[in-house]
């Protein structure tokens, strides 16, 4: 095991032997999502000249909730919650020598393309081995996508010292009801795993319902809802 790999290794453990992990799950239907790209993608990228991606929709809608849920960007430190009033949001991304998770810095801050440009340096850095510790600390949530890799279903392990994580997974065809009509939806399975001795069961439901009502009404992003 290389450094970085006993690291991860030691922070993983950590992770399972001091919070109390407690998994929720939600579906969400990207049909408005998918719409949103496929008729504005090309009018996004000539203006920003970045690609609209999927991950900035979920950090935009992750961060509209953490305002929202304020104990999910909670920390315990010692006897006491400490709540921030910043969103810092790291995102997992593979890395020649492993899965590496560099921060978006004050989220609350930036829009959309200022996202992706964001994502876009971070893995460029990760893929040339230029990712530095400072890329690497002090966030308050993370987002990881097992989606890419065609996971359906997880049950992510938070990133300490924070209280929560969301995991994205693939997007799939599946069959839905839509009033009293059975169709065929492009569904994505989500699953949020929080630390229970800060977060409770409501706020977390909470907070990945409201997630999902964001990409599934993706112009709550733009409203601020």
């Amino acid at each position: 095991m290389n450094r970085m790999r006993i690291r991860i290794a030691d922070r993983l453990k950590e992770a399972q032997n001091t919070n109390a992990m407690l998994t929720t799950f939600n579906e969400i239907d990207m049909s408005a999502y998918i719409a949103l790209r496929k008729e504005f993608g090309e009018a996004f990228a000539k203006k920003h000249d970045i690609k609209l991606g999927f991950m900035s929709g979920f950090v935009k809608a992750s961060t509209l909730a953490l305002k929202e849920q304020p104990v999910v960007n909670a920390v315990i430190e010692g006897g006491d919650m400490v709540y921030r009033d910043f969103v810092d949001i790291s995102v997992a991304v593979s890395a020649p020598k492993g899965l590496i998770v560099p921060v978006l810095r004050n989220c609350q801050e930036m829009d959309m393309h200022h996202v992706e440009k964001e994502l876009a340096a971070l893995s460029g850095k990760a893929r040339d081995g230029k990712i530095t510790l400072e890329d690497m600390s002090g966030g308050t949530f993370t987002i990881s996508n097992g989606g890419v890799f065609g996971s359906m279903m997880g049950t992510p392990i938070i990133n300490p010292p924070q209280s929560a994580i969301l995991g994205m997974h693939a997007t799939k065809n599946r069959p839905v009801c839509v009033g009293n009509k059975i169709e065929a939806r492009p569904i994505m399975y989500v699953a949020l795993t929080y630390d229970h001795r800060i977060i409770d069961g409501r706020e977390a439901v909470i907070f990945l319902k409201q997630i999902k009502e964001t990409i599934e009404d993706p112009r709550r992003i733009l409203l601020d809802l």
